[in-house]
């Protein structure tokens, strides 16, 4: 039989009495309190509960917010992914974000300025009592933006990738640019897009407070409407449906919707409008009209405060 060394048989003692440490325990640096322009070499880290409030910080890692934690960035550079819990809130201002943004089920919400990220990704709401939101403005999302829940607006902002929304309280585009398709499905309060341009399809279906293209509806003020570079497709919705001061490169299709679809001369439709019959069109004349849209920014003004009052009364952070 092989004698076992001394030496090893010490070790496993050693190992039984000290605790195993995860493998990249020391590689998170946990945030609380502010932090300037400074490199974090690994991942960062924001506990539940927590304020992280980051001025010119690089972080070489991944990002992660825990339930109700709350990061504000402005002017950093985030080299990994950032994901945000439940309840969660990040808000970056003048900072590149090179990986995708993701915002779990029941997240607080994002908060894009002067930005640029990879892909943003907003889970559906499921059982949490929190209703999401996502407000980019001025930015660039290098990918895809896919929205499920909550409210959804997109301003002067550059998306390198497909925009697709389903079950969200609103999704609206203004003065942006989509470089793939744009699918609006089964939102509460309808879709508002103005200004813009998407080049790929585009489709509004199921929507419940009706959809408006361009500039002459009820739900938003604006001042132009949108190029579009393949088919537009407006079906099922209810609360109204108008198209005005468009350009579309295809195929405008406006069918089942309640009332029936409100189409401006004034637009320039290269393949032509498919409707409905006229006698099916009259029938689903009378209905609710849509409730125009509120300024609901104030929910992110308020977060993002609150959180650089807690993170400043905290003070300096460990980084």
């Amino acid at each position: 039989m092989r004698k076992r060394s001394p030496f090893l048989v010490a070790a496993g003692v050693l190992a039984g009495l000290v605790p195993a440490v995860p493998a990249g325990a020391a590689l998170v640096t946990h945030c609380v309190g502010t932090g300037g322009a400074v490199t974090v070499p690994n991942d960062l880290y924001v506990p539940a509960g927590e304020s992280c409030a980051l001025t010119g910080t690089t972080v070489t890692g991944n990002v992660s917010v825990a339930a109700g934690g709350n990061l504000v960035v402005t002017g950093g550079r985030l080299a990994g992914d950032v994901r945000v819990a439940g309840n969660g809130y990040l808000d970056a201002s003048d900072t590149t974000i090179a990986g995708p943004v993701v915002l779990a089920a029941g997240g607080y919400g994002v908060f894009l300025r002067d930005a640029s990220s990879g892909a943003v990704t907003v889970r559906a709401k499921g059982t949490t009592t929190v209703d999401s939101f996502l407000f980019v403005e001025d930015s660039t999302v290098a990918g895809n933006v896919t929205t499920a829940a909550g409210e959804v607006r997109l301003d002067r902002t550059s998306v390198e990738g497909n925009v697709s929304s389903s079950g969200t309280y609103y999704t609206d585009v203004h003065d942006a640019f989509v470089d793939g398709t744009l699918s609006v499905l089964n939102s509460a309060t309808g879709s508002v897009v103005c200004g813009s341009s998407v080049r790929g399809k585009a489709t509004f279906a199921g929507n419940l407070g009706g959809v408006q293209l361009g500039p002459g509806g009820p739900l938003d003020s604006c001042a132009s409407g949108t190029f579009w570079g393949r088919d537009v497709s407006v079906t099922s919705t209810t609360g109204g449906v108008t198209v005005d001061d468009n350009i579309i490169d295809g195929t405008l299709t406006a069918t089942g919707n309640t009332p029936a679809a409100r189409i401006a001369p004034n637009n320039r439709i290269r393949r032509g409008v498919v409707t409905d019959p006229a006698p099916a069109a009259a029938a689903r004349s009378a209905a609710r009209s849509a409730a125009p849209r509120t300024d609901d920014t104030t929910k992110a003004t308020e977060r993002r405060s609150a959180a650089v009052r807690e993170a400043t009364a905290t003070g300096p952070a460990d980084l």
